[in-house]
């Protein structure tokens, strides 16, 4: 711990679902309304280039607990089975999470929303409070959720429950911690489909029934490898205004948190984190959805940015907007290193803490980050200036100037004068995965289509078809 530390710092960390990095107003967005996560922004440091490590739910999430990309850890796509019932997978089983390493020095640990890592009944990792989602997505009323090992149906609107359930943990720690550090996970199903048809409250409907929806490129041409894994193509700007709606109902369940931690006196002794676990696109580069928008996968920079805030006063500059490159992979070495805890398999992977960053201590950003991504048999490379992305076995490879063609609209793969940029960019790219793939569960030999696992990856599958078919 630093200097004049004399405990360790409670940490709440919000994640939310499908959010693009783009869509808070803090972010430049002019049409949607956060104004808690604004407020958050201005209290601490927002990234402007925090990337995920997968363009899909469950392998940023696995890659966020346990700092291993997806052909580490073995989740190469949305956990579609394996969640709940008596082929229930417990995905990362074995596997050391930060919470685990948190738990170990003394926290106490709550989750509230979504897990979708599998076997969703348990609690694992460290955790001690244990209320989720059942699966990953659902309508917003009548959730299927697990309250005290028993699954329900919720009734009311699960943005809602979920803060709920946050805030009594806030509580009880408040009442019965005894001076123990917390740390609360608060995973929002929001803003993830469905948007449309009475799944959000109408006074946040409301609020967007004249949006004209200029904030993102609805009426781009369809991208041509478009497939339906999101609904927003249909009804364009309908979708957008639901969009918006659920992120203003999250946010105004951020600020009940933040008003929380305020009136228990914990704001600053608590470590708030606000991230988003994949990108997102509206219309952007032709795409709705994520990575799996289309196929093969896409790893256009508003698929795999995220949004990322972190906030506690006295210890975090304030009002910084960092340009600084950062992945998940890094998560979970930062978070230990904030915490003052070791942690105990840093060398086994790709991550390294970005505290020094955060915490304003050098005078410039980190230069010499290179971001990786993967999302089952597509890889990323992405430089400062440079994006090489690579499809095995046969392609298609793309080659993005990103410097002077920053919405990745002209692929410079075949241009012979930048065969030198190509080839060294797929050079490190396959050094860097064969340092630490695990060929057990090597993701460029997974069929992933983007429709969701069904078990195992590789040989940990045992010859189970591990991956739903295209649609």
């Amino acid at each position: 711990m630093g200097e004049g530390q004399t405990k360790r710092p409670n940490i709440v960390f919000i994640l939310t679902d499908d959010q693009g990095a783009w869509a808070m107003g803090c972010a430049g967005n002019g049409e949607v309304k956060t104004p808690n996560l604004d407020r958050l922004a201005a209290s601490g440091v927002r990234f402007d280039n925090f990337f995920c490590t997968s363009p899909v739910c469950s392998p940023a999430r696995a890659s966020l607990f346990t700092g291993r990309i997806p052909s580490q850890h073995g989740v190469h796509d949305w956990i579609r089975e394996g969640s709940v019932g008596p082929n229930a997978i417990e995905y990362l089983a074995g596997q050391l999470a930060y919470t685990d390493v948190l738990a170990e020095n003394g926290y106490v640990c709550g989750l509230s929303g979504k897990w979708h890592l599998g076997d969703s009944v348990k609690p694992q990792k460290g955790f001690t409070h244990w209320f989720v989602h059942q699966t990953g997505g659902s309508p917003y009323y009548n959730a299927p959720m697990i309250r005290d090992g028993q699954p329900y149906n919720e009734p009311a609107y699960v943005t809602d429950v979920i803060t709920d359930d946050a805030l009594a943990f806030l509580d009880r720690q408040a009442e019965e911690g005894e001076g123990q550090p917390f740390y609360l996970s608060v995973h929002y199903t929001a803003p993830h489909s469905p948007w449309l048809n009475g799944n959000h409250p109408q006074e946040y409907l409301d609020m967007y029934a004249d949006c004209p929806g200029e904030s993102t490129p609805l009426h781009t041409p369809k991208h041509p490898w478009l497939i339906k894994t999101a609904p927003g193509e249909d009804n364009r700007l309908e979708s957008l205004r639901g969009y918006y709606a659920s992120i203003t109902a999250m946010d105004a369940n951020v600020g009940r948190i933040l008003d929380k931690l305020e009136a228990q006196g914990l704001t600053e002794d608590t470590l708030i984190v606000f991230m988003g676990d994949n990108g997102f696109n509206f219309g952007h580069h032709g795409v709705f959805g994520k990575g799996n928008g289309t196929f093969p996968q896409n790893m256009y920079d508003t698929s795999v940015k995220v949004p990322a805030i972190f906030s506690q006063p006295g210890r975090i500059p304030q009002g910084v907007v960092s340009a600084a490159m950062a992945s998940g992979y890094d998560f979970m070495p930062t978070l230990l290193e904030y915490a003052g805890l070791q942690n105990p398999v840093a060398e086994d992977l790709p991550g390294r803490s970005f505290l020094p960053q955060l915490l304003g201590e050098t005078p410039g950003e980190r230069t010499d980050v290179v971001i990786f991504d993967e999302y089952g048999p597509v890889r990323m490379i992405r430089y400062e200036e440079w994006k090489y992305v690579h499809r095995y076995p046969y392609g298609p490879h793309e080659l993005y100037d990103l410097a002077n063609d920053p919405d990745e609209s002209a692929n410079l793969i075949d241009a012979p004068e930048h065969r030198e940029t190509r080839e060294a960019m797929k050079a490190q790219l396959e050094q860097w995965f064969v340092r630490y793939v695990d060929p057990a569960i090597d993701g460029a030999r997974e069929p992933v289509s983007g429709f969701g696992q069904l078990a195992e990856a590789g040989v940990r599958g045992k010859g189970k078809k591990a991956y739903h078919d295209l649609e």
